[in-house]
């Protein structure tokens, strides 16, 4: 199935629904981004199985899952190898440059429609870049992040940035200054009770 999406993909707007094929506790499903319509999403892209940072990415995503979890996110990967390579990688010891049991599921972007949507194809090598998205419980794209092939992403900035969206969710008139972590002082977007945040800082 074709996604059709009109420009650059870009942070407010709905997230490009799907259909795929996904590895599941190593069963093949068919999974639709809209599945997942109420709770928040980090969707992220990276470029093949049995290479070599994406196992550390996609093994750290699933080793913290619960921490997810506990925010009411669920991960989805996805790269442009069929659901097959998915099982065999799934199906490799950790030790021996697998992934082993995944705690979330492994979409197969085999005809690369999904990766084109989010605008995270590199043509000339045929594979996803390192995006990242985050999608509320909206559907909307929160926040994303695009790295290139060489170096992987993190976990806990990951985490910090999910918090703040939805901490700036649940508090409409707040925002989360740089660097900010669940607990310290957020601002009010308002010239006059801004300055009470720096003051305090």
């Amino acid at each position: 199935m074709a996604i059709q999406v009109e420009g650059c993909l870009r942070v407010g707007q709905p997230a490009p629904d799907f259909i795929a094929t996904a590895v599941v506790d190593q069963e093949f499903k068919t999974i639709k981004l809209s599945d997942y319509r109420g709770k928040y999403v980090v969707l992220f892209f990276y470029p093949l199985n049995f290479t070599f940072v994406c196992p550390t990415e996609i093994t750290a995503f699933s080793d913290r899952y619960s921490e997810f979890q506990e925010l009411d996110t669920e991960i989805l990967g996805v790269s442009v190898d069929s659901e097959f390579s998915h099982l065999a990688w799934i199906q490799t010891d950790r030790k021996a440059g697998g992934v082993g049991d995944l705690d979330y599921p492994l979409v197969s972007d085999i005809k690369k429609e999904i990766s084109a949507a989010y605008n995270v194809l590199e043509a000339e090598a045929g594979v996803a870049l390192r995006g990242l998205f985050i999608v509320d419980k909206e559907g909307i794209v929160q926040h994303s992040t695009i790295n290139n092939l060489s170096f992987g992403r993190s976990v806990d900035e990951t985490l910090r940035v999910l918090q703040a969206v939805q901490y700036v969710q649940s508090h409409p008139d707040e925002v989360c200054p740089a660097g900010w972590q669940p607990g310290e002082k957020t601002m009010t977007p308002d010239p006059a009770r801004s300055k009470d945040f720096f003051a305090a800082v």
